[in-house]
């Protein structure tokens, strides 16, 4: 005789075994079947007892014993259905709230268009800041106009006790206009390093609004973001960039930096070994393609290289790449 544990396989499912279906068939043929019979027939209602008889079973279409096992699960569907119908229509008045009042306040994430007018959100932002201004620029040495712009407004910072930090890559180490400014911010107390490689442009106030580009374009897209998980994030990308970065520091009375000639090379020779072009190596390090080839045609004259492919393999076969910096990426 087929046992519950054949006939279900685990609680609320059905199945029948196959005692269970050759006794349904002999049922069918005979008209009624007699003794015992495999409990998954009457458990399904395949099999119900004659009345009037003992032990003696009637055969039932599939349709009927289908039914009448369904019809309550299709109850308990009905009503959880309704239930769940009930539960979104009772959150319908809170959503439209939530909505209407994330339309009334301020966005976290404010999208800026044209230069004028990232010019100006960034003025407000950084002539409120009251106790730390940190800022990411990559790409070498900056223009000269944005130094001038950006001078007066960042000693005013300072001189009223706002905190600086400044990253650059290493390339501004040989920028005259960029050193000029540089020269002026330490004197008032700010600090500059300079790293080879730079994620990306990122100017944050008191950890409370950053700006990034909002797309290759920097000069006329940018995003102003005062969400506290974003900035958090962007902050603490910041700091681990400076604890890898190397400070610029007086020289001999004169705040000029030493160029860190090596530690630039040594990046482009990292990145000719994992086969960037000139192009890739000159946006990523802030200098032109002419100074990558440089570099590059120089460490091939010292090794002896002919070509590109050579090069890599010597600089490995040299050694030149062991034991870098601390700041290298």
């Amino acid at each position: 005789m087929g046992s519950h544990e054949d006939m279900c396989g685990k609680v609320g499912a059905v199945r029948l075994c196959e005692q269970g279906l050759n006794q349904y068939r002999e049922a069918l043929e005979a008209g009624v079947m007699s003794g015992d019979v495999a409990d998954c027939l009457l458990t399904c209602g395949l099999l119900r007892p004659l009345p009037g008889s003992v032990g003696v079973y009637i055969p039932i279409p599939p349709e009927i014993a289908e039914s009448d096992l369904a019809r309550p699960v299709e109850q308990k569907i009905q009503n959880s259905q309704q239930v769940l119908t009930e539960l979104y229509t009772s959150f319908l008045a809170a959503k439209g709230v939530y909505r209407k009042v994330q339309q009334q306040v301020a966005t976290p994430i404010d999208t800026l268009m044209g230069e004028d007018v990232i010019s100006e959100a960034l003025q407000m932002a950084i002539g409120k800041c009251q106790g730390e201004l940190l800022t990411a620029q990559p790409g070498g040495g900056r223009p000269t106009h944005l130094l001038a712009e950006a001078l007066p407004r960042d000693l005013a910072l300072l001189r009223r006790g706002v905190q600086q930090r400044t990253l650059y890559q290493h390339t501004v180490r040989s920028h005259a206009p960029t050193l000029g400014y540089i020269e002026r911010i330490l004197a008032e107390g700010g600090q500059i390093q300079t790293l080879d490689e730079i994620f990306e442009r990122v100017i944050i106030c008191d950890r409370s609004i950053a700006f990034i580009p909002g797309s290759p374009d920097r000069k006329t897209h940018a995003v102003a973001i005062r969400h506290p998980g974003v900035v958090g994030f962007l902050s603490k990308a910041f700091d681990h960039m400076w604890e890898r970065a190397t400070p610029v520091t007086a020289v001999m009375g004169q705040y000029r930096p030493e160029p860190l000639t090596d530690v630039v090379r040594r990046s482009v020779l990292r990145m000719v070994v994992s086969g960037c072009t000139d192009e890739v190596i000159a946006t990523r390090l802030g200098m032109s393609s002419r100074t990558v080839s440089t570099h590059i045609r120089k460490v091939s004259e010292m090794l002896g290289s002919r070509s590109r492919a050579e090069l890599g393999y010597l600089v490995s076969e040299h050694g030149l790449l062991k034991d870098e910096p601390a700041d290298a990426t």
